[in-house]
């Protein structure tokens, strides 16, 4: 059995949660198009809002299979724009986490609050043991984004990951972990 996160979570400067229809259009325009956003992810910019629309359609389907979370992330005065999304992949007993946040609120702490937040939530949980992320070995802000959250490194995945912003050939990343 999966764990079972909340469906939204509340901080003092964000809201995380479940994604809407209506976010395809803001996610576009917001940085699923910029290519800087894209560059340490796994999918390439997006070109046509319908990329972003399919996106999210199956986002929803996750959250509504219980296969994942995927929160977006909205600033607490306004819920009904993102600006980033937190993905929790749900397995019996771990987390793993990917998340994006458009430029313009890099270095706000923003994705620190979020990891934090749902971090500790679920590591409450009885069934949960292990939240765990993954990022490439030089996306350094990823890295001390994780390590702000009390992650630990615990090694080097060698050929781990297609980042089809930085080349065909899988690239290294590095795993970090939280656990109870």
């Amino acid at each position: 059995m999966a764990i079972l996160l909340p469906e939204r979570f509340q901080t003092a400067r964000l809201v995380l949660r479940e994604p809407r229809k209506a976010d395809a259009l803001h996610i576009f325009d917001a940085y699923a198009q910029d290519s800087e956003v894209a560059r340490y992810l796994v999918w390439r910019p997006h070109r046509l809002v319908g990329e972003t629309e399919n996106f999210i359609s199956y986002c929803m389907e996750g959250w509504a299979s219980g296969r994942s979370r995927p929160y977006v992330l909205a600033r607490s005065e306004n819920e009904a724009i993102p600006i980033g999304m937190l993905e929790a992949r749900l397995f019996s007993s771990t987390i793993d986490l990917g998340y994006v946040l458009q430029r313009a609120c890099w270095g706000l702490g923003f994705m620190s609050e979020a990891i934090d937040t749902l971090s500790n939530a679920a590591l409450a949980l009885h069934e949960c043991f292990r939240i765990q992320a993954t990022c490439d070995t030089e996306n350094q802000a990823s890295a001390r984004t994780l390590q702000k959250c009390g992650f630990s490194m615990e090694g080097r995945l060698e050929r781990h990951a297609v980042l089809p912003n930085l080349g065909p050939e899988p690239r290294p990343s590095l795993m970090y972990a939280r656990c109870r």
